[in-house]
């Protein structure tokens, strides 16, 4: 299992990043979460077969439709014992 922190950031609150995130990361059976960060990114911690990690930090470049990715940040990380993969509040 391979465990990965995602920083995205540009124009990537208030597009529905977190949602469309929760969606393709269920879809590709990873668990975590998403969150807003207040200075205006996205973090994601997921956790996988490095496969599954690789696919979603291929698509954090694209996001929904009306993101404006300016950059990924990827750092592997710590298992957090997270059952699914869930939306968070803004931190």
């Amino acid at each position: 299992m391979k465990t990965v922190r995602i920083q995205v950031a540009g124009r990537v609150q208030g597009v529905g990043y977190r949602v469309w995130a929760a969606r393709v990361a269920a879809e590709i059976g990873l668990r975590g979460w998403v969150r807003n960060r207040i200075d205006g990114t996205v973090e994601m911690l997921v956790t996988d077969p490095d496969d599954a990690v690789a696919a979603i930090i291929e698509a954090a470049y694209r996001g929904p439709r009306a993101a404006r990715v300016g950059e990924v940040r990827a750092a592997d990380d710590e298992d957090d014992g997270s059952l699914g993969f869930t939306a968070r509040a803004t931190e």
